[in-house]
């Protein structure tokens, strides 16, 4: 895998050349190799691995995301920084289905990256909210649903807050139910 640097600077010679191309008269080949040079340039901002993990992901193939996420070996390098938080949010995803204790972990290390969308952040906090309620902590399961919902501006998670604050509320029936105190 190259780095994001690399690929810049890659991007950068095929638009030199492109233009060059165009400069002698030769437009019907510095058209598409200038778009091609574009297409470099925008592999600098959005890299690949992760929008083929992002597909599979919406189509509930976890195996094959985490297949494409794997090749991304030292995100640091390979990703524009404005994607580390995502990259960490689709770890904790993933991680999620297979042992959610341990996505906890990726989940808070994406919001402490940071992530420009709110509804991405507002899933982190839902996810870190329902770990939390797995770990029976409920005051910290009420902190990140009230930070979720804060940052759903959009409405995207608003059942999935709902449903989680009413398996919020049974769970202090069920704590009520089964300790008498003694």
């Amino acid at each position: 895998m190259t780095t994001n640097i690399v690929r810049l600077v890659i991007a950068c010679v095929i638009m030199g050349g492109a233009i060059a191309l165009m400069a002698f008269g030769h437009w019907g080949w510095g058209i598409p190799v200038f778009l091609i040079g574009g297409l470099v340039l925008l592999s600098f901002f959005f890299n690949e691995n992760m929008l083929v993990a992002q597909y599979y992901l919406r189509k509930e193939n976890t195996d094959e995301a985490e297949k494409w996420l794997l090749k991304i070996t030292d995100y640091e390098k390979q990703l524009h920084r404005n994607q580390h938080g995502y990259y960490n949010l689709l770890l904790g995803l993933i991680e999620s289905r297979k042992a959610p204790m341990k996505a906890e972990k990726f989940f808070k290390k994406s919001l402490s990256l940071g992530m420009t969308m709110s509804h991405n952040t507002a899933l982190a906090k839902l996810s870190l909210a329902g770990i939390s309620m797995a770990k029976r902590n409920k005051r910290e399961a009420q902190m990140y649903l009230a930070e979720a919902s804060k940052d759903d501006k959009n409405k995207l998670l608003a059942e999935q807050i709902k449903m989680m604050k009413g398996q919020l509320g049974q769970m202090d029936k069920q704590v009520q139910r089964g300790f008498r105190g003694y």
